[in-house]
């Protein structure tokens, strides 16, 4: 089982990580490499020509970011099919990605609520604080969405809704207005973090749902 499983997850990951890639390098590296121009120009007062990326380092930077994107979408489509597993449901194409757009509702959706994807020379806030609200919405997020999706009793389903409510009576302080970035190009980098994180969690979960019913040969999907 947890071969099969492992191997799954590595052809979904494989995949999806790539498809995944390709979108990345059109939509968000453009504008990550835009905000690096501001950066360095706050800091060195340097043309913007100057800081232009040699085409080898571009290179380099495409091929590490396509692998921890394949690293990414593999950890999700893993993480996908354990929950799947253990919750006890059929695992096909259609139900796993309906898995992967409740962990991007968690993951994604409800934390960018209170911390947005930033770019290079973005406002900050303490990293810790950050992390620690991050990880605290984003489980009890997930907790929320399931006590709600899976369970019948009222009671259970106003405790998945307080869970999901809960953390954002608690965001972190907010950041302090000194980015080099221009807002719209961090509105955009935000909007496009956003889409392409919820199509690895959906592509993800299809591309696993798939490889699951090769390696297993199960038909069975839940409804």
């Amino acid at each position: 089982m947890i071969a099969r499983l492992l191997a799954a997850g590595l052809i979904a990951g494989i995949v999806a990580g790539l498809a995944v890639a390709a979108l990345q390098h059109v939509a968000t590296t453009p504008l990550i490499l835009a905000a690096e121009v501001y950066e360095a120009a706050q800091h060195a007062h340097e043309a913007a020509a100057e800081h232009a990326e040699p085409a080898f380092e571009g290179l380099r930077r495409t091929a590490a970011t396509t692998l921890a994107t394949v690293a990414v979408s593999t950890g999700y489509a893993l993480i996908l099919l354990a929950g799947m597993l253990f919750s006890g449901d059929a695992i096909g194409p259609r139900r796993a990605a309906l898995w992967g757009a409740c962990a991007f509702a968690a993951t994604g959706l409800a934390t960018s609520l209170g911390l947005a994807p930033q770019l290079p020379g973005a406002a900050e806030t303490d990293l810790a604080g950050r992390q620690i609200w991050w990880l605290a919405t984003a489980a009890s997020t997930g907790a929320g969405l399931f006590a709600l999706l899976r369970f019948e009793p009222i009671g259970a389903k106003a405790v998945g809704l307080a869970l999901i409510i809960a953390p954002h009576f608690f965001w972190p302080t907010p950041a302090t207005p000194e980015s080099t970035v221009p807002a719209e190009l961090a509105a955009r980098f935000a909007a496009a973090s956003l889409t392409v994180q919820a199509l690895c969690w959906a592509l993800a979960g299809v591309f696993a749902g798939v490889a699951w019913r090769l390696i297993t040969g199960d038909e069975t999907e839940a409804a």
